[in-house]
């Protein structure tokens, strides 16, 4: 659809971003800028404006404009057609090329591919280029068949263990046998056990999984370490185990039989992180997971950077559909009840924190992965702490003492904290025999135990 004449002016003047490029002249790295955009969200090329915003023109002769769509479907694989419109601006000439986001992808220019990063395009890794191929195909590395390994390198047992895990959480249970399961969820195929297999049930050890641990006393002093190189299932709740030895715990007196506890770190948000960590990992990488607890904070690296045209910026707002770099593992994972909902883990990890008392922790892409580092508060950010959790928590008390039908959300808008803030506090009370819930989560009401 032809751009009107002070649309093209306002996003000239809104200057070059995710979608936007300048050129003063056609050149090779239109192109490239083309094949980002194409690898991303699609985009446009305006030719004849400097990287300023400044309107220049260009001169363009009768078959100028069909040479350069020439051009770039020459130099592009897969070959791209730009839509090109050519306007007149303060008298002079600017050709706007305009490509969509490409189905399959990546599209590569003259053997090289590039992805559109804010206002700037970077050329892609081997391991990008994969995963990009791999996602546009609606697949993942994690479903292709194992070819270093055989049904013998898989235990049975631990897919049984799976199997009573998962029945647990569903609704209908799994009563097929092992060999079946696998088969169902598509793990085993024309007798090969896909890479997923592999990583989920393995018998022994691996170096595709190795997790490298340490307690570290400084940046160079190590106090304690350990290194994991088994199956991912046993790995969730291994990091968790060194994590707690590392970590203070507090016992907190209230009045109650029950004394309340208080670790230094907010533990199913950590647990939230280290899952991401095992589920989104680049496994095909040659690099470890790294896990490092310092007197102050916790540092959980990971191999893979986030997927392209998703920013950390864009990940901490929620403005991202959920892709999933490893779709094997994640279901695996969701069926036994450790993963929730796919894209919700970075907003239940900020707002555990902020529930907590503690600082938002970083997240970060690094070298050719990403980090998430937690931060653990003073002793006096901690008594504050634990004042508001305790005055939250009876203003919980005596709003349910009020109304016993009240929802989680109705608590919510009241108390102008998030839902699972409210989550987090009617699960303390719980746990510690203060409300006991009665009935259906609709129709239900809370009972006050104290």
């Amino acid at each position: 659809m032809t751009k009107t004449l002070s649309y093209i002016l306002s996003e000239i003047r809104s200057g070059e971003s995710e979608f936007i490029e300048f050129k003063s002249s056609f050149d090779k790295e239109t192109i490239e800028a083309l094949a980002a955009f194409a690898n991303t969200k699609g985009g446009r090329v305006f030719v004849g404006v400097s990287d300023a915003g400044e309107i220049r023109g260009i001169q363009i002769g009768k078959e100028t404009v069909q040479n350069w769509i020439n051009q770039v479907k020459l130099n592009t694989s897969t070959s791209i057609v730009p839509d090109v419109e050519v306007h007149e601006i303060e008298g002079k000439t600017v050709v706007v090329l305009d490509v969509p986001e490409y189905p399959i992808k990546p599209v590569a220019c003259k053997g090289r591919y590039f992805k559109r990063v804010r206002n700037a395009n970077h050329q892609l890794s081997t391991t990008e280029v994969v995963n990009l191929h791999l996602q546009s195909c609606n697949s993942s590395w994690d479903s292709y068949p194992d070819d270093q390994h055989t049904e013998r390198d898989i235990s049975l047992e631990k897919v049984q263990h799976f199997i009573n895990t998962a029945n647990k959480v569903r609704a209908i249970p799994i009563t097929d046998d092992p060999l079946t399961v696998l088969q169902k969820y598509e793990l085993l195929r024309e007798g090969k056990i896909s890479r997923a297999a592999f990583l989920l049930f393995m018998t022994g050890e691996s170096s595709l999984s190795t997790i490298e641990l340490g307690r570290f006393q400084t940046e160079t002093i190590i106090k304690d370490g350990a290194r994991l190189k088994t199956d991912l299932f046993t790995e969730v709740d291994a990091i968790m185990a060194f994590i707690r030895k590392h970590i203070n715990r507090a016992y907190i007196i209230t009045g109650k039989p029950q004394r309340d506890e208080r670790w230094d770190y907010p533990l199913d948000a950590v647990r939230e992180i280290v899952l991401n960590t095992i589920i989104h990992r680049d496994y095909a990488s040659s690099s470890d997971s790294i896990v490092k607890i310092f007197d102050e904070r916790i540092e959980i690296y990971n191999p893979g950077k986030l997927p392209t045209g998703l920013t950390v910026e864009k990940l901490l707002a929620g403005e991202y559909r959920s892709t999933i770099r490893n779709r094997r593992i994640a279901d695996m994972f969701k069926e036994v009840g450790l993963v929730e909902k796919y894209g919700s883990g970075i907003r239940r990890i900020v707002e555990g924190f902020a529930a907590y008392g503690l600082p938002t922790p970083r997240f970060q892409e690094i070298s050719d992965g990403f980090m998430v580092t937690v931060y653990r508060a003073d002793t006096s950010t901690q008594k504050t702490t634990q004042k508001t959790t305790q005055k939250t928590t009876q203003k919980i008390l005596d709003l349910l003492r009020e109304n016993p039908h009240r929802s989680q959300r109705e608590l919510a808008e009241l108390l102008s904290i998030s839902d699972d803030g409210v989550k987090y506090h009617l699960l303390k009370l719980k746990k510690t025999g203060f409300i006991r819930r009665v009935g259906a989560d609709k129709g239900g009401y809370w009972e006050i135990l104290v």
